[in-house]
């Protein structure tokens, strides 16, 4: 059994509302033995690991760290929702503020889209990998920090203890970031195939004004509004 098992057993405990003692009841044992599990001391055979996901109403493989989704699905890339899928940005009626993160969600949105264009054309498995990791951990930091903001949010959502998991995530953005500018220079680090040379897209704002009108604008000011944050003056 792997830790996963004995994490999110706790987190879904703790989601319900039960006490140790509640949920061991519930489930057949005695509390120093679901104790035990939950702290990863002894593990279960896969008989409890049944009973544990009925008596939760999750997926086995779920309860063992292989899918995020606990139901066990797993979805298809025509399955994603599209960003706005949910309603009209779910804009927070009555705030002057709410208009600030719909303008910024747009933006990067946007700006992904031509990103992601560009690693279309360059057509390299493991590139794609490596930006889409940067870009996941990105997401993550500031979820985590957002999330863990409010003390009665429950921890067992992650894996990773508090006090690593900015240093470790800091740390995997720079090995994806630069295993990603190794491909483009040509190389393959740790055995990735690196694009075909010659194979990223020219550009220009001229260019992706040309090829994606309704996105270039979000991409310049992004980059814009990043070089302010860095500083940055124009001539």
């Amino acid at each position: 059994m792997n830790n996963d098992f004995a994490r999110i057993i706790t987190l879904l405990r703790k989601e319900r509302g039960s006490s140790q003692k509640k949920a061991a009841q519930d489930l057949g044992i005695s509390q120093a033995l679901l104790s035990h599990y939950e702290k990863g001391i002894r593990e279960c055979g896969l008989d409890f690991v049944v009973k544990v996901a009925d008596y939760y109403g999750v997926s086995c493989d779920y309860l063992l760290g292989r899918t995020p989704e606990r139901s066990g699905a797993t979805i298809s890339v025509e399955e994603i929702p599209e960003p706005d899928a949910g309603g009209r940005d779910n804009i927070l009626h009555g705030r002057k503020e709410s208009l600030l993160p719909v303008l910024n969600k747009k933006l990067l949105a946007n700006s992904l889209n031509i990103l992601y264009g560009a690693l279309q054309k360059i057509n390299c498995r493991a590139l794609t990998s490596e930006v889409s990791a940067y870009l996941s951990l990105a997401v993550y930091r500031v979820f985590r920090l957002l999330y863990s903001a409010n003390p009665k949010n429950p921890q067992g959502l992650f894996a990773v203890p508090p006090r690593q998991y900015d240093g470790r995530s800091r740390a995997a953005q720079e090995i994806a970031l630069s295993n990603a500018s190794c491909l483009l220079a040509g190389e393959g680090p740790e055995g990735m195939e690196p694009p075909e040379k010659g194979s990223a897209p020219p550009s220009s704002p001229e260019k992706l004004s040309e090829e994606y009108p309704l996105f270039a604008t979000s991409l310049l000011n992004l980059v814009q509004n990043a070089e302010k944050r860095m500083g940055a003056k124009k001539a």
